[in-house]
């Protein structure tokens, strides 16, 4: 059995101690979007830590959106910073966003099927309205998240249920999370548009069940992202 009160350890888990470094390395080398980090064997040599340890590090700013390993062809920052979050908010986040998931899926699901069979006209501009801002974002390069918020809100009015919407706002914060988590991942904002443009096709066209399906496919493809993928547990064994 595991002492509760055994010796603290003072020092940050090494591979923290690898982020750091990292983001010292592409912010001194003047480092952005598009470059290439080192080999993960040459920056364990020059770091003179494990190459465990390295690939943690590299884990960690992978799931944060922070840079794109592709398999044979190195490690690719996608931002102009390696500034990443500490590594405890990470694990909080991905420790709740099953759950926030699985409300999305259950409220939001039932309110596109409600907007099929309620919505104004009124309703179905709005909607259009946000399809037509989340396209304009990523067209100039952005992930599209001020969109994708306006069209379901606008589906989640267009279903006019008090109820409903109520409990939407009450776990607007950790919706807001999950968006940025989602959109962030690579491909992810254009998929997420044409999977809107589907819901709305189906609520404009009143049809309860394909507007249902359709939202249901859109959340199950939020929830795909590469943090629930990352261990933390296991960055504990091999990156300390």
């Amino acid at each position: 059995m595991t002492d509760p009160l055994r010796p603290m350890g003072s020092k940050p888990r090494l591979y923290e101690q690898v982020l750091d470094r990292l983001r010292s390395y592409a912010a001194e080398g003047g480092l952005g979007a598009g470059d290439r980090l080192p080999p993960e064997r040459d920056l364990a040599a020059r770091l003179g830590v494990s190459r465990a340890s390295v690939k943690q590090a590299i884990v960690v700013l992978e799931v944060q959106g922070l840079v794109e390993v592709r398999h044979g062809g190195g490690t690719y920052l996608l931002r102009d910073t390696l500034d990443a979050e500490p590594v405890e908010q990470l694990v909080d986040r991905r420790r709740r966003l099953p759950d926030v998931l699985d409300a999305r899926e259950a409220l939001e699901t039932k309110l596109a099927e409600l907007a099929a069979e309620r919505r104004t006209d009124e309703d179905v501009a709005a909607m259009d309205s946000a399809l037509a801002h989340m396209r304009a974002e990523i067209t100039v390069g952005g992930h599209g998240v001020e969109g994708d918020r306006l069209f379901h809100a606008a589906v989640t009015a267009a279903g006019h249920s008090t109820i409903l919407a109520e409990f939407m706002r009450s776990i607007a914060d950790q919706i807001t999370e999950s968006r940025h988590e989602s959109l962030r991942q690579p491909g992810r904002p254009t998929r997420s548009l044409t999977q809107h443009r589907a819901i709305f096709d189906a609520i404009v066209a009143q049809q309860p069940g394909r507007a249902a399906a359709a939202m249901r496919r859109h959340v199950q493809t939020v929830a795909r992202v590469r943090l629930l993928d990352w261990d933390p547990e296991d960055s504990e064994r091999q990156g300390t």
